[in-house]
């Protein structure tokens, strides 16, 4: 490369940037504007646009020392985000270029943020638009900001890492427009993960789509001081990216227009993917990972101690060596980091008090130079930008025409393996996604490639004895990345056949795991025992159940608790298809202190999940009834699951296979529940008394609802307790007329006196005798007392009714009726005849009410029925129709008399006009419940819509052509 000028030059920018406001501890810029972060809470804003600077104290009203954990702006510098750590917690502000003051964002509070991705296509000064934010805890925020509301317009939560909670290090965001809709496309980095999300619609849909698949990722293991991820800007669009990781800087192109990176993943969208090595960086030496990383369309800048090492991206060869001109204080404590400003095409250095300008000088003059060096002749025509340098190039290009297979064969003529291996990814690199076949065939024959080397290194003595050599694990990590890279155009069962005929078991699994042969990796976790990673694998989403249920038997036996822990936290899992896993488990032998497992799962089932499955309680009742201490048995037998249920069992298990378990383990308390839950109450007792008088006593008790059968089985416990008896007689005496007093009166003497024997004296019953008759007297006299009770009742009841005779009422003449508001004594024509009912001189029929309101028989029965619902109503028309039907030879006088003998000889028409009476006035319609009811009614009922349509004003529709006019105030 020509070394007549440099590519990369540093110059000071500020010397003492921080304004005494404490030490420099963080930096970001964008448009010619940088912001500082400070050891004692101050934000610091340099312009070099405009001119000018201000500063802000973020620490205010905070207790204890404040320092700026991070800072970051937008790539116009209008928007700047800043995260505060102090005695206080961590806490975030945001801040505009035009603001005085920064604004706390309270819903971010307590959390450290170490990354912003900001949408650098549709960002403007005014708005942030959608705005990612990565925390310390593995989570992800969504948030914007109008600068007009002078605070954030919400702040959402995105996603969070579960599977390996880590970090969030750097974030960086790109869009695409699709068809009237945007495409989001997200990197994130972790220590040791690099994360792209990609989906359509809001990014809050996006990443809610990562519930139900999986997210992928590139795993590169190592430490590093700081992990970054850089896009490199040219016209608002990202062209390539760069992860400093731990094992290297993983970096390769970005094609966010090409079509397949719409349809087939998250990661198509990138492409000529590679790895540098750290141990290029160090000729040699012992590898020095970089503290901080820019990227520049062409090369790395890396700060690997108080210098930057510029490296070519291509050619991974460093080209240049930055030096820092530090004041004597900032020397011992070194460059702190690096940022770019992808607007103005500027990179910064900082160290504690001062801030370095690194300007890039045509750094894409001698890349053709890189491109011809490394064979790649397009690539390098690419670059030419005279017709001298494409005459070379061409001239190169004819005397390297050689055909792939005569390349390949010279390396092994020579032997040179490695070279034949960086020769075929190369070879992959450049060749078309097209051409399937021959990608497939090349990346075949360098994954046998890198098998062979692994062995080699194996082999080898020095590293026979030593796995963990660098270069083993440098290329074993290699490796990794390759099949993680070409794991979509690998064979799929040739691969795992070359893996496993070369021992890489643990490749093997890796290779399984990128290809979700999910049922590989379990097998090979349960073959060497570690149940641990085997259910890790087991509660990734995109596993299938079924698996679950294959592998059940082998977990539970390596490690039941863990198995079982993991059973209890996983969603949609039908414990029934575990149950020969269970019934394996459980008919291994347990010491006693030993926690069944498959009892707590069965009972998380049943209690917890509510399982109503019957193979579930049979085996959960089986286990139990296996125990020592049927306590647990019995609480089970006695527990009401349906409880609540409509309609719903009180039990989900098979009562006669319980029977006949607790009958095979001679569980006999529970075989008396069991036989009383059949409602064989006979046999429960029987049984009872084989094992305890007092249950049998208490079952015999249950028995409510048939006074024979509870007598009978009484009975049954009183023969029992007297034939067991084997005192003297009259102790036996004396018990048994305790046990009598014991049924509550249930049982008498005579009841259990054939259970005692022949031969048994009548002297010994003589006081339960006596005492019984004097009971049957006290019953006869109780019942003589309630025939004189009940005929005094009757005797009542008829003067009652000879009274009810000659009741009356005054009615003033001017009287109205409660509903037409007409005379009741003075009714024209028309109203002196009432269905049913004979007038009384010129009076119409009516009803008077002890309370004072009087209303024609007409009136009343109109009200009634519309103040009634639909059935009443019908009833009491009914009513009134077959009283018309009878005729008037049917009808009575209203005041004739009312006489015992006439109630016993009531004609059919008198019947109904009773029947009428009861319906419309056993209470004042004005005073009586049917008032009340009426509270609850609307004004306007449904059957009224019509009529309050028609008062409705409605609106003019000419109100334009109406006059107005004006009047003197």
């Amino acid at each position: 490369m020509d070394q007549s000028r440099q590519v990369f030059t540093v110059d000071l920018l500020e010397r003492y940037a921080s304004k005494g406001r404490g030490v420099i501890t963080c930096m970001a810029a964008g448009n010619d504007v940088i912001l500082l972060g400070t050891s004692k809470g101050w934000l610091i804003r340099h312009d070099f646009g405009a001119g000018g600077s201000s500063d802000f104290d973020l620490s205010s009203g905070r207790p204890g020392d404040q320092s700026i954990h991070r800072v970051f702006v937008d790539p116009g510098g209008s928007h700047c985000i800043a995260t505060v750590i102090g005695g206080g917690g961590a806490e975030t502000f945001y801040m505009h270029a035009k603001w005085s003051k920064p604004r706390v964002l309270g819903r971010l509070k307590g959390l450290i943020v170490n990354a912003v991705a900001w949408n650098r296509q549709l960002i403007t000064e005014a708005s942030t638009k959608e705005v990612v934010i990565g925390t310390d805890n593995g989570q992800l925020f969504e948030m914007a900001v109008d600068e007009k509301d002078k605070r954030e317009k919400y702040i959402k939560f995105l996603f969070e890492l579960k599977e390996l909670p880590e970090a969030f290090m750097a974030l960086q965001m790109e869009t695409a427009s699709l068809s009237n809709v945007t495409r989001y496309y997200v990197m994130a980095v972790t220590p040791t993960r690099l994360y792209s999300f990609t989906g359509i619609g809001l990014l809050e849909t996006v990443f809610a789509s990562y519930l139900e698949r999986a997210v992928h990722f590139m795993e590169l293991p190592g430490e590093i001081p700081n992990s970054e991820l850089h896009f490199f800007i040219k016209q608002r669009r990202a062209m390539h990216f760069a992860w400093l990781s731990g094992a290297g800087i993983y970096h390769g192109s970005l094609n966010f227009g090409a079509q397949h990176s719409y349809i087939n993943g998250d990661e198509n969208f990138v492409e000529n993917k590679a790895l540098l090595d750290y141990s290029k960086l160090s000729d040699g030496v012992d590898a020095v990972k970089p503290s901080s990383m820019a990227v520049s369309e062409f090369h790395f800048l890396l700060l690997i101690g108080n210098k930057v090492k510029v490296v070519n991206r291509i050619s991974e060869q460093i080209i240049e060596e930055l030096q820092f001109d530090q004041t004597s204080e900032s020397v011992s404590s070194g460059v702190i980091g690096l940022c770019s400003d992808a607007t103005a095409g500027l990179f910064y250095a900082y160290d504690q008090n001062s801030i370095f300008q690194v300007s890039v000088n045509d750094e894409g003059r001698d890349m053709w130079k890189v491109y011809l060096d490394m064979k790649d002749y397009a690539a390098a025509l690419a670059n030419c930008r005279d017709p001298l340098q494409r005459d070379q190039v061409y001239l190169v290009q004819i005397n390297y025409i050689l055909s792939f297979e005569e390349v390949t064969l010279k390396f092994i003529s020579v032997g040179e393996q490695d070279a034949l291996r960086t020769f075929l990814l190369r070879k992959l690199d450049n060749l078309a996604k097209d051409d399937k076949c021959q990608i497939t065939m090349i990346s075949t024959w360098a994954t046998e490639l890198y098998l062979d080397k692994i062995n080699r290194l194996l082999l080898e003595e020095d590293n026979a004895l030593d796995k963990h050599s660098f270069e083993y694990q440098s290329i074993n990590q290699e490796f990794r990345a390759f099949l993680s890279d070409c794991k979509d155009v690998l064979d799929e069962a040739t691969t795992m056949r070359l893996l496993e005929s070369y021992g890489r078991v643990e490749e093997l699994v890796y290779f399984a795991s990128l290809k979700e042969q999910y049922e590989i990796v379990i097998h090979h976790y349960v073959q060497q025992g570690e149940t641990k990673k085997a259910l890790e694998v087991l509660q990734k989403p995109a596993v299938p159940i079924d698996l679950q249920y294959k592998f059940a038997p082998d977990l539970i036996v390596l490690d039941a608790y863990e198995t079982v822990e993991s059973w209890m936290t996983t969603k949609n899992l039908n414990p029934r298809k575990l149950i020969p896993a269970m019934m394996r488990y459980s008919s291994e032998p347990h010491a006693k202190n030993e926690t069944h497992e498959v009892i707590k799962y069965l009972e998380f089932c049943v209690h917890c999940l509510h399982n109503e499955d019957p193979g579930v309680h049979n085996l959960l009742l089986s286990l139990y009834a296996k125990q020592e201490d049927d306590d647990a048995l019995l609480r089970f037998l006695q527990c009401k699951f349906g409880k609540g249920r409509e309609n719903g069992p009180d039990f989900f298990y098979d009562p006669k296979y319980a029977l006949r378990l607790c009958l095979k383990e001679k569980r006999m308390r529970a075989c008396v529940h069991i036989y009383s839950m059949m409602s064989m109450h006979e046999e429960a007792v029987a049984l009872a008394l084989q094992v305890d008088p007092e249950l049998a006593m208490a079952e015999a008790d249950k028995v409510e609802d048939d006074e024979d059968l509870r007598k009978k089985l009484w009975l049954m416990v009183a023969k029992h307790v007297i034939e067991q008896e084997k005192g003297t007689k009259r102790e036996n005496i004396r018990k048994a007329i305790a046990f009598l007093k014991e049924t509550d009166g249930l049982l008498k003497i005579e009841d259990i006196l054939p259970f005692f024997p022949d031969f048994a004296l009548i002297d010994d019953f003589k006081e339960a005798i006596c005492s019984s008759l004097e009971d049957y007297n006290n019953q006869i006299e109780q019942l003589k007392e309630e025939m004189n009770d009940a005929t005094h009742g009757a005797d009542n009841i008829r003067n009652d009714i000879s009274a009810l005779a000659q009741r009356y009422a005054v009615i003033d003449r001017d009287e109205e009726c409660g509903v037409c508001k007409r005379k009741i004594l003075i009714v024209g024509g028309d109203y002196r005849m009432s269905r049913g009912y004979t007038s009384v001189g010129q009076m119409a029929p009516f009803y008077v009410f002890p309370c004072g309101h009087a209303f024609h028989v007409h009136c009343l029965i109109a009200h009634v029925t519309c103040s009634v619902n639909e059935t009443q109503a019908e009833y009491i028309l009914d009513l009134q129709k077959q009283l018309t039907l009878l005729g008037d030879g049917a009808r009575k006088d209203m005041n004739g008399g009312i006489t015992e003998d006439s109630i016993t000889s009531m004609t059919p028409a008198d019947k109904l006009r009773s029947q009428l009476d009861d319906a419309i006035a056993s209470e004042c319609p004005f005073c009586g419940e049917l008032m009340i009811r009426q509270i609850s009614l609307p004004f306007i009922l449904s059957e009224e819509a019509l009529l309050v349509n028609s008062w409705e004003i409605k609106p003019q529709n000419n109100l334009a052509n109406m006059r107005t006019l004006s009047l003197p105030v």
